[in-house]
């Protein structure tokens, strides 16, 4: 966008948060209910806030001054009264329409004046108060928009709320980058971790042999190894050398993000071995009959640095 370009942008948003502006207060809208005991009694326990004077004297907490007229999670609670002339809505939409579609909140700043007693009607209204920008952050260039809630009894103002949000242009997403190589001999892999309770098994994958750890006490096999026993709680440790066959006990299908040494999509199961524990590991030529129960055994592979047991289909 060239400078002309950027000017007079600039001076069409300008022009038509001026208009918004000069539209002065909304109307009010009104809460759906009014001040009531389970309400603030709800407010008090999500922010354990245990002050006994709130139930004592009949008044709510001044914070919970935006739930009285909170529209609801789905968006408008049937009830509700809503304003047709939101300042905030109206400066947001302008906002979008030039490309600056992204938001977050900046400032907010509080006044009370009283305190709001049980069985009162509240309603609130808002003003649009400042625009500044555009603005360089680091967020991206941005405007600055403050609008002011002002929340009533009757005619009675209560209390007022400044609220600022920075609407800023969101960057140009980067490009994804580009699928890594499969990884077959001599491949990059992300290397496992070896620590002394996994180095027998990592031992045992060089030698091409799928070791489980067993307990030399009570005989349980476990998977994945640790330091000591789940079932009797020993630290005797040993393994067997399992006969790499199982069946699939549940698989994902992986296509995002990227991982070094994978050309995606490609299967990762979990792998019920005969000897009774499970094994992780990816499903190579995985065919469209794969599912749940489908018998499985044991390939190596290579990738140079490390050697990984993995998974085929037993033809039937």
């Amino acid at each position: 966008m060239s400078v002309d370009e950027a000017t007079t942008a600039q001076a069409r948003i300008l022009e038509a948060m001026q208009a918004v502006r000069d539209r002065g207060e909304s109307a009010r809208r009104a809460g759906r209910d009014p001040v009531n005991l389970p309400t603030i009694r709800t407010w008090q326990e999500a922010l354990e806030d245990d002050d006994p004077r709130y139930e004592r004297d009949g008044t709510a907490p001044p914070a919970m001054i935006q739930v009285w007229t909170m529209a609801g999670l789905p968006g408008q609670r049937p009830g509700v009264t809503r304003s047709t002339d939101d300042p905030l809505g109206a400066a947001m939409s302008i906002m979008d329409r030039a490309g600056f579609t992204s938001v977050v909140a900046t400032n907010c700043t509080q006044t009370y004046h009283r305190y709001l007693r049980v069985g009162e009607e509240v309603s609130v209204s808002t003003t649009l108060e400042d625009v500044v920008g555009p603005k360089r952050t680091a967020l991206g260039e941005g405007w600055f928009v403050t609008v002011k809630n002002t929340w009533f009894v009757g005619d009675e103002p209560v209390a007022e709320m400044l609220f600022r949000v920075l609407k800023f242009r969101p960057p140009e997403p980067e490009p994804e980058p580009a699928p890594a190589p499969a990884a077959e001999s001599g491949g990059s892999v992300i290397p496992p971790v070896i620590s002394r309770d996994t180095a027998f098994f990592w031992e045992g994958t060089a030698a091409r042999e799928l070791r489980i750890q067993r307990c030399e006490d009570c005989g349980a096999l476990r998977h994945p190894p640790g330091p000591l026993c789940t079932a009797c709680g020993s630290a005797s440790r040993g393994y067997v050398v399992a006969a790499g066959t199982g069946a699939v006990h549940s698989y994902v299908v992986h296509h995002h993000p990227p991982v070094p040494g994978r050309t995606p999509p490609y299967v990762v199961a979990l792998v019920d071995l005969a000897e009774g524990v499970r094994i992780l590991g990816e499903v190579v030529d995985a065919g469209p009959d794969l599912g749940v129960g489908t018998a499985v055994e044991l390939v190596w592979h290579d990738t140079g640095d490390v050697v990984l047991p993995a998974w085929k289909q037993v033809v039937t």
